[in-house]
């Protein structure tokens, strides 16, 4: 099993690049695996509470949990992912059943920040986008998906993940095999990423 880690800012265009691995590769048996399914769970906490749940900062992410899964996927074995809920702020009742697979793709802002989930990625990809492009991204996203206002989203923007980015996202640069930058011959990317997928495929 081939692990492929996409890290990066949020609304960097991490979820079109494994459309588009998942596209490219569509011959190949492929697994998912999304950081935000591993949150914790804060279904003791009080609505209120919850809300106010800095997502951006590695404590709120159950690592363990999310290495686990994929040391078992490594051994040929599925494994039951979380569901998280953005609206309720909890794990949901529903869960995932991944099968093991060829090629197990990891994505998430804060995957390259844990050492000991680094060591399980066989290759390491950051998605470096302009902080405009971003801020545009999560402001539909938020709105649409997460039922939130845009005055909501650009007041946690500003106060959790602009500078939770700066101090844990930006800096995991630095471990990337390949960086790609948002907006410019991103197709070259993908087929340099590609290329380095199948030579590990085939070893």
């Amino acid at each position: 099993m081939i692990v492929v880690g996409i890290a990066g800012g949020t609304g960097s265009g991490k979820t079109t690049l494994v459309r588009e691995i998942i596209h490219k590769f569509s011959g190949e048996h492929i697994a998912v695996l999304r950081q935000d399914s591993y949150y914790r769970d804060n279904s003791h906490l009080p609505l209120e509470e919850r809300q106010q749940i800095n997502f951006d900062h590695p404590s709120a992410l159950d690592f363990d949990l999310l290495c686990n899964h994929i040391r078992t996927l490594g051994q040929g074995k599925p494994v039951e992912q979380p569901v998280y809920s953005f609206l309720t702020c909890t794990r949901s009742a529903e869960i995932i059943h991944t099968k093991p697979a060829d090629i197990l793709i990891l994505e998430g802002i804060l995957i390259l920040s844990h050492e000991g989930l680094r060591r399980l990625i066989d290759i390491k990809v950051f998605i470096d986008t302009d902080p405009d492009d971003m801020l545009r991204r999560v402001i539909t996203r938020d709105i649409n998906e997460r039922g939130r206002s845009a005055e909501q989203v650009l007041e946690r923007y500003e106060k959790t993940v602009k500078p939770m980015h700066m101090q844990f996202v930006e800096p995991t640069k630095q471990y990337a095999d390949i960086i790609i930058q948002h907006g410019e011959d991103e197709n070259a990317a993908l087929d340099i990423l590609s290329s380095i997928i199948k030579k590990n495929i085939r070893r």
